[in-house]
């Protein structure tokens, strides 16, 4: 049997660590034919990708056809998966949603706040499109999504697109998982996580280990500071006792931004002023991995793909397609809808949840109403995403500013309404819905 997985976004620095994962897979997802998909503006990258790829597959010594288009129509006939990991407007567009509202003392970051915001305004548009042409063309396939803010754009294509076989990923709750694996002298395997939240906004509600709940003493081992688990592009600042004490559970690295705002602004700022921003790093960090993607002898993916922020991501998006394609009953941690897993949110709305996965998709776990601690903001947050998604279908001006005065990180109307009519300017070439 042919099994075809299509990848939007090929030619993205990530793409070898997907390929990894579908070679290291592939006796149990026997992957036959990968079409890596990307825009004009990424057909070097592409074909830089494409060749390291296949380089990657001949050394492994397995049966898989690979090839790469910008022809997104024709790479979807067949499809069995198709993965999206995408950046509408590039690395450029992500510096503008970090520099912008940094210069308005409010932390720029591409998922959270308001360069967050943007970044779902310019690509809730485009997935939907691309749902569009997957219903059109190869309606069985199953949609993993994980272009950011996965929570959002996941939530908009299954309110609003055509097509429902859509699942979202993220790779904090992989990080969580290994780093507490790391502080319990244990494997990954070992651990498991009750998830209860929503994207970027996930708390660890319980942790087992070898099925024995230790979540006192994971919190403990954290309070002393035992091991970091941020991801490559967050820079940890550490908890307080009192705060994890407080919470009564593990925040994920991304809490940071609502919980320790001042001083990560700080910090922000102070790069804003000496380095540059993230976007600025990630293009250093990408033009070193590109350098080295285009070396004939590398065959295998490269160390330096750590730095690059998305660790343990293809595991995450190869280990949700096996499941889905071997029906294995297993239980992993995704974004789909709620259907009365959390009661104090809508059926409708997207959290990120364990769930099992079957062929058919993932069943969320019943998790029971929300921690008091958590309750509110959660509510919140998933009030304000609602607003985003709205803002990103209708275009209309008076949304972007009720999601973004409405935002936990600004809630200020007169910088709300300055960020907005600059992020929109700076942002017009990939905004056509507000033109």
């Amino acid at each position: 049997m042919s099994l075809k997985v299509v990848i939007i976004g090929g030619g993205s620095s990530y793409t070898p660590e997907i390929i990894e994962g579908f070679i290291k897979r592939h006796s149990h997802f026997p992957v036959s034919a990968i079409t890596l998909v990307d825009i004009e503006a990424g057909k070097e990258k592409l074909e830089i990708v494409g060749q390291f790829a296949r380089r990657m597959i001949k050394k492994a010594g397995v049966p898989i056809e690979l090839e790469w288009t910008l022809n997104r129509e024709e790479a979807l006939v067949g499809a069995d998966f198709v993965t999206t990991q995408i950046r509408v407007g590039g690395l450029s567009a992500r510096e503008k949603d970090e520099r912008i509202p940094l210069s308005h003392g409010v932390i720029g970051q591409e998922t959270n706040g308001a360069g967050g915001i943007f970044k779902a305004l310019r690509t809730i548009p485009v997935l939907m499109g691309i749902c569009d042409d997957i219903q059109r063309i190869c309606p069985d396939a199953w949609l993993i999504n994980f272009t950011n803010p996965a929570g959002m754009v996941t939530e908009a294509l299954l309110k609003y697109s055509p097509h429902k076989k859509v699942i979202g990923v993220c790779n904090i709750p992989f990080n969580m998982k290994n780093s507490v694996a790391e502080m319990m002298n244990c494997t990954a395997d070992d651990v498991q996580i009750e998830f209860v939240g929503m994207n970027h906004f996930v708390f660890g509600k319980r942790v087992w280990i070898n099925g024995q709940d230790l979540t006192d003493l994971v919190l403990e081992k954290l309070i002393h500071q035992e091991v970091d688990y941020s991801p490559a592009n967050i820079v940890s600042l550490g908890w307080s006792k009192e705060f994890l004490q407080a919470l009564g559970m593990l925040p994920n690295p991304y809490h940071q931004y609502y919980f320790q705002r001042d001083a990560v602004l700080e910090k922000d700022l102070q790069a804003y002023r000496e380095d540059g921003t993230r976007a600025e790093v990630v293009r250093k960090v990408e033009k070193e991995l590109f350098i080295q993607y285009m070396k004939e002898e590398v065959n295998e993916k490269p160390k330096e793909l750590e730095n690059r922020g998305g660790a343990y991501y293809s595991d995450a998006a190869c280990s949700l397609m096996e499941s889905i394609y071997n029906n294995t009953g297993d239980i992993q941690t995704v974004n789909t809808q709620n259907n009365g897993s959390i009661p104090d949110l809508p059926n409708d709305a997207v959290i990120e949840v364990n769930a099992v996965i079957t062929r058919d998709g993932p069943k969320p776990l019943t998790i029971g109403p929300l921690p008091s601690s958590v309750k509110g903001i959660i509510q919140q947050m998933k009030a304000f995403e609602e607003l985003v998604i709205r803002a990103a279908r209708s275009g209309e001006y008076i949304h972007v500013y009720q999601a973004m005065v409405m935002n936990p990180l600004v809630q200020n109307e007169g910088a709300a309404r300055q960020l907005v009519d600059e992020l929109l300017e700076a942002h017009k070439e990939f905004l056509p819905q507000f033109n």
